[in-house]
C-alpha cells in the first residue's frame, strides 16, 4: 500500500490555496489583466460567469502569481476590430515586467494592421497570414527594443508570447516560447505548438540548437550562454542588439575568460522573435482550447489538463471557474513558476449531457499495482537465487 499512496493523496487531498484576487479592467470588447499586488493573486472576470464573446465563444482567463516574488505574466482577450474573430495571447515575462508592459497593447495593434483588419483571417491565403503574423511580431520586437534602449530601466526583460485568433471555423496560432496551446476535440487532446527551448531531443528543439550555435552562441544546462532557457522571445536585447556587451559583461562577471570571449564571433541574434504560425480548421468535434504558460505544463501534462477542464465543465459548464480550479491544481502540484490560462469553449458542446471522462486516478493506481508486482517477483527471485 505504501508503494501507491502517493498517487492516492495526489487525487484525494483537499488542501485550497486561497489568493486575493486581482482586478480586471473591462473596456467596450475587450480586457486585459492588471498586474496583482500579492504572492498569489488570481484573476477573475468581472461577471459571475463566464464571458460570451461575439462569436460565442465563452471565455475563462486566470493568473496566478505562485511562489515567485514578482508576477511578470499577462494575458489579453480581445473581441473588436478582426471582422469575427476573437484574439487572446499569454505573455510570459523574465527578468522583469517592462516587455509584458510595452507588448499586451503593441502586440495586438500591430497583429490586426498586419491582418488588414481581420479581412486576412477571413480569406484562403494561409501563406498571407503567416507572412503578416511574421511581420507583425518582428516589427513589435523592434519597436520594444527601441523602447527598452530608451527607457533603461529594465532592459535586460523579454517576454514570450502565444497568441490565437478565434473564429467559426478555424483557429490560428502565432508563437514564440514555451507557452503552450491544447485543442480538445470530443475528449481528445492535441498539442497544436512546440516549445523553443534550447535543450531536448525533439525535432524542434535540435533545431533550436542548431540554429543558436550557428548564431554564434553557446548552450550551457540547458540555456543559451548559460543565462536563458527560451530560444525565441521579444526582448532581450543582450541576445540581439547588446550580444558585444553581453559578452563583455561575461568577462568582468568571471563567468568566462578573456581568451574564450575573443573566439566568439556572432553572425546573428542568439535569441529571436519570428514566430511559428499555425492553421487548424475548427470541425464540429471541437470542444474547447487550452492557452496556458509553462507554470502549468511543467507540472500537469496536456492530456491531464483537458481531462480536468472537460470533466470541470461536465459538473458545472462555467468556464471561468474551470479556468480558476485548473490554476490552482497547478499550485498544488508545487509550480515554482507564475500560472497564466487562458481557456475558450467553442460553445459546441452540450455539457449537460456528456458522460464524465474518466480520471487517470484508475491508470496510475494500476500502474502502482503493476509497480507492487514487479517488486514482488523482483523479491521472489532474489531469493531463489540466494537459496
Amino acid at each position: 500500500m505504501a508503494l501507491f499512496r502517493p498517487q492516492l493523496e495526489r487525487f484525494l487531498s483537499t488542501k485550497l490555496h486561497f489568493c486575493h484576487s486581482s482586478t480586471r479592467t473591462p473596456t467596450k470588447n475587450f480586457f486585459f489583466a492588471t498586474r496583482p499586488r500579492s504572492q498569489c493573486s488570481a484573476i477573475a472576470i468581472d461577471a459571475p460567469s463566464s464571458l460570451t464573446d461575439v462569436a460565442g465563444i465563452r471565455w475563462g482567463s486566470t493568473s496566478l502569481q505562485g511562489p515567485r516574488e514578482e508576477m511578470e505574466d499577462d494575458i489579453v482577450i480581445r473581441s473588436d476590430d478582426l471582422e469575427g474573430f476573437s484574439f487572446a495571447a499569454v505573455f510570459d515575462g523574465h527578468a522583469g515586467f517592462s516587455s509584458v508592459k510595452f507588448l499586451r497593447d503593441e502586440l495586438y495593434k500591430e497583429c490586426v494592421a498586419a491582418l488588414q483588419g481581420g479581412l486576412l483571417l477571413n480569406g484562403k491565403d494561409f501563406n498571407a497570414i503567416r507572412k503578416a503574423l511574421e511581420e507583425a511580431f518582428e516589427s513589435v520586437d523592434a519597436k520594444l527594443l527601441d523602447w527598452l534602449e530608451k527607457d533603461g530601466e529594465q532592459d535586460q526583460s523579454g517576454s514570450t508570447a502565444t497568441a490565437m485568433f478565434i473564429g467559426n471555423e478555424k483557429l490560428v496560432i502565432s508563437h514564440i516560447g514555451d507557452t503552450s496551446v491544447v485543442l480538445s476535440r470530443s475528449g481528445k487532446m492535441e498539442v497544436l505548438t512546440d516549445a523553443h527551448r534550447p535543450y531536448g531531443s525533439n525535432k524542434i528543439s535540435l533545431q533550436e540548437i542548431r540554429r543558436v550555435r550557428e548564431a554564434g552562441g553557446w548552450i550551457v544546462n540547458g540555456r543559451i550562454c548559460g543565462d536563458i532557457a527560451v530560444s525565441r522571445a521579444f526582448g532581450d536585447m543582450r541576445f540581439k542588439t547588446k550580444k558585444n556587451e553581453m559578452l563583455e559583461n561575461g568577462v568582468k562577471e568571471g563567468r568566462w575568460s578573456e581568451k574564450f570571449s575573443s573566439r566568439v564571433q556572432f553572425n546573428g541574434d542568439l535569441v529571436i522573435a519570428s514566430p511559428e504560425v499555425y492553421q487548424i480548421a475548427l470541425e464540429s468535434d471541437a470542444e474547447f482550447v487550452i492557452l496556458a504558460s509553462d507554470g502549468l505544463w511543467d507540472y500537469m501534462n496536456s492530456s491531464d489538463a483537458a481531462v480536468f477542464v472537460r470533466n470541470q465543465l461536465r459538473k458545472h459548464g462555467d468556464v471561468q471557474l474551470a479556468c480558476e480550479e485548473l490554476a490552482r491544481t497547478a499550485i498544488d502540484r508545487r509550480t515554482q513558476d507564475n500560472v497564466s490560462i487562458i481557456i475558450a469553449d467553442l460553445g459546441r458542446t452540450d455539457w449537460q449531457n456528456l458522460p464524465l471522462q474518466k480520471q487517470n486516478v484508475v491508470y496510475e493506481l494500476g500502474q502502482a499495482f503493476a509497480t507492487i508486482g514487479i517488486v514482488a517477483v523482483g523479491i521472489w527471485m532474489s531469493s531463489l537465487f540466494s537459496s
